[in-house]
């Protein structure tokens, strides 16, 4: 079950947003408490692939396991943390608007709390997204319309 749920409208073509968003290189471009990704995998990005997304959190710095769970280019992916005290699971999805020359982006994200994470999630977690997570989709937006090419 996901605690949040958020869509924008972006004038790019699909592919180009799904080719953007799962380089993962770029989550701290567009995604504000990240700040630092690593692939742990070689190889072609599918379900199963892992990557470290290290979290500003609070006051902490914290690296989660990240194993993508949904890979349906270039519509559908999802993702679920695999380790640490905050367990995140996201659901996004491209969906063409008119005939392809546009796009609109869906992010659903829900919190487990592992340990210390129980606390975290419902006093520090989930109020940081609640405000975090319309801008992040606005940061890739302007991202996509605006800086790449």
């Amino acid at each position: 079950m996901s605690d949040f749920r958020e869509s924008i409208d972006i004038d790019r073509r699909p592919e180009d947003v799904w080719a953007y968003i799962t380089e993962f290189s770029h989550v701290p471009e567009w995604q504000e408490s990240a700040t630092a990704t690593e692939r742990l995998d070689p190889g072609p990005v599918g379900v199963g692939s892992r990557l470290r997304i290290t979290r500003h959190i609070g006051r902490r710095e914290i690296p989660m396991t990240m194993e993508l769970t949904e890979f349906e280019p270039p519509r559908v992916w999802g993702m679920q943390g695999v380790d640490g005290p905050v367990r995140p699971h996201v659901h996004g999805e491209i969906t063409p608007l008119d005939d392809g020359r546009r796009c609109r982006v869906t992010l659903e994200v829900g919190f487990d709390g592992k340990g210390i994470g129980k606390a975290l999630v419902p006093l520090v977690v989930r109020p940081q997204m609640r405000k975090e997570l319309p801008r992040n989709e606005q940061h890739l937006k302007d991202r996509l319309e605006h800086s790449v090419a």
